[in-house]
């Protein structure tokens, strides 16, 4: 299991905690048996969406029970570097499971070499999409893709038409020599080109929104109102079926990324519309799982852990509906790079009678740091060939140890570093340098409303030279810059983070860019299909008996 992020959350209790939680009487670690796992992370929900984290417009009792039972991080960031073979790490054996959404992709050459698919990362059963949730997947809503797909269509076909339309005149005028069988060619090649872009943008639905059972495609399109249905049964079956051996279940759940798959019995619920709806099922499916391992008698031998992959997303919004998340004080949102909103995350860990119940830690934290934790806790080793960024919680978690492993964090937007936050753990305070912001707009807005989504370089971002200096654990929300007017040591703090920076930089390994022209261009020989390409289409799950909701 690769654990990458790409794109990148507040000093608030005392001191005091870290006395009491180093007076906890927790056993020793060597004395703690291996538990079993089970990963729970939710889509782009945003901190100030959960209640134990201050929200009271959504219920989510079941999250909320989770940090009254275990331990809630006020400081877990979504935050990865640049994803490169130094950086990247599996997670194998276990009987582990994926479920939900896998978001890497499948093939590399043909249909069938499943080279980016769970089964080769290190899982030994998979179900869920292959690809990321679209609004085109939900009928009822506007599509998404099929807009880019037309705007894209229109301007490569007025360009290769240019193309071809100079050729012409050139041969015909005879300012350039060129053969009419070339001049044909081109002709055969802009009409199969156009007619490339239009299959695409007519069959977004059959081709992305997807369901996978290990290698086999059970649901082309996927059927969305039983979605939620059958990831719940699918997990809560690994469960009972693995409930006498160790096991790992990664739970992903398409909540609460657009379009918001949400099913009857939750519509009009929450106070805060269809968003709050999609999270208040989540907390439910949640629910669901934590019964099962209750029922089966694995409460005090597993270690739950509920996290989310970035903030709200603050522009994704349809027709007046607000349809992202909401981020509480902090300010920014998903794909901003640096800004907290964006980073800072729910985090919370359950371990009845190995982890302190109802413990706060505001300590920098980081998504990065599940997988050394589940490989120790597991009896594994890190890989020693390459740096690792995570760090295993488990002593910070107990109370053994009073301050996280992380001194600094780096904040990527892509490939592009945005933010870097120093723990001065002398002082406990925390700094964050801002080497790129986005230009939100329009001008005066919290957000890149205009775009629908902020860029991270080029035109859409601000470079800032001296860097914008904040310190968090004084002002979480990012409001007032410092300046070596108002803060004494700016000097000294900007220097300790940019030598941290040359080092950090020094030990990434450059790799050919996942997300270059030449696999972004449709490759159709690449789609996975359930019938005859292009006409994709199967539902094998049509015969199933599902149970109410």
């Amino acid at each position: 299991m690769i654990w990458q992020v790409t794109s990148p959350w507040s000093p608030l209790v005392a001191p005091l905690i870290f006395a009491l939680l180093l007076q906890a009487p927790f056993s020793h670690p060597s004395t703690i048996t291996q538990p079993n796992f089970v990963l729970l992370l939710a889509d782009d929900l945003g901190i100030g969406d959960v209640g134990c984290y201050g929200n009271d417009t959504i219920r989510t009792p079941n999250i909320d029970g989770l940090a009254k039972e275990g331990v809630k991080l006020t400081q877990h960031i979504a935050a990865a570097p640049l994803c490169t073979p130094s950086r990247a790490a599996f997670l194998t054996g276990r009987y582990p499971l994926r479920s939900g959404k896998w978001h890497q992709g499948v093939n590399c050459e043909s249909r069938n070499d499943h080279c980016h698919h769970p089964l080769k990362h290190g899982f030994d059963y998979f179900y869920g999409m292959p690809f990321t949730l679209i609004s085109d997947c939900q009928t009822t809503e506007t599509p998404e893709m099929d807009r880019a797909f037309r705007r894209k269509l229109w301007i490569s076909t007025q360009m290769i038409g240019l193309i071809t339309l100079t050729a012409v005149l050139g041969r015909l005028t005879g300012l350039i020599s060129v053969h009419w069988r070339t001049l044909t060619c081109l002709a055969v090649f802009s009409l199969l080109f156009f007619i490339s872009w239009f299959s695409s943008y007519g069959f977004v639905r059959y081709w992305n929104c997807i369901m996978m059972r290990n290698h086999g495609i059970t649901e082309q399109p996927m059927v969305t109102d039983r979605t939620t249905s059958l990831i719940l049964r699918e997990s809560i079956s690994f469960i009972e079926r693995n409930k006498h051996k160790p096991f790992l279940l990664f739970l992903s759940f398409l909540h609460s990324h657009t379009p918001l798959l949400t099913t009857e019995k939750f519509l009009g619920r929450s106070r805060h519309g269809l968003y709050g709806d999609n999270v208040e099922e989540m907390d439910w499916m949640v629910g669901q799982v934590l019964d099962a391992i209750d029922k089966e008698g694995l409460r005090e031998t597993t270690l739950v852990y509920f996290a989310s992959d970035h903030g709200g997303w603050l522009e994704r919004q349809e027709g007046g509906r607000q349809l992202g998340g909401w981020n509480g004080i902090y300010k920014g949102g998903k794909a901003m790079g640096g800004w907290e909103g964006g980073i800072r995350v729910p985090g919370i860990f359950r371990w009845p009678g190995v982890l302190p119940a109802g413990t706060v830690i505001d300590e920098p934290t980081s998504l990065m740091d599940i997988y050394p934790t589940v490989v120790h806790l597991a009896g594994g080793e890190v890989p020693q060939d390459r740096v690792m960024d995570g760090r295993d919680l488990l002593p910070l978690l107990r109370g053994v140890a009073a301050h996280s492993e992380h001194e600094f964090l780096f904040h990527y937007c892509g490939v592009h570093l945005h933010a870097v936050r120093w723990h001065q753990k002398d002082t406990g305070a925390v700094w964050k340098a801002h080497y790129m912001t986005p230009i939100f707009s329009p001008p005066g807005a919290g957000a890149c409303y205009d775009r629908g989504v902020c860029q991270c370089f080029g035109e859409g971002v601000a470079h800032h030279e001296p860097p914008l200096l904040f310190e968090l654990s004084q002002d979480p929300s990012e409001a007032k810059p410092l300046s070596a007017d108002t803060e004494p040591l700016f000097d000294t703090v900007i220097r300790k983070i940019g030598r941290a920076v040359e080092e950090h930089r020094r030990t990434l390994t450059p790799v050919p860019e996942q997300l270059s022209v030449s696999n972004v261009v449709w490759k159709p020989w690449l789609q996975p299909c359930c019938g005859t390409f292009p006409f994709c289409w199967c539902d094998k799950e049509g015969d199933n008996k599902l149970a109410d909701l």
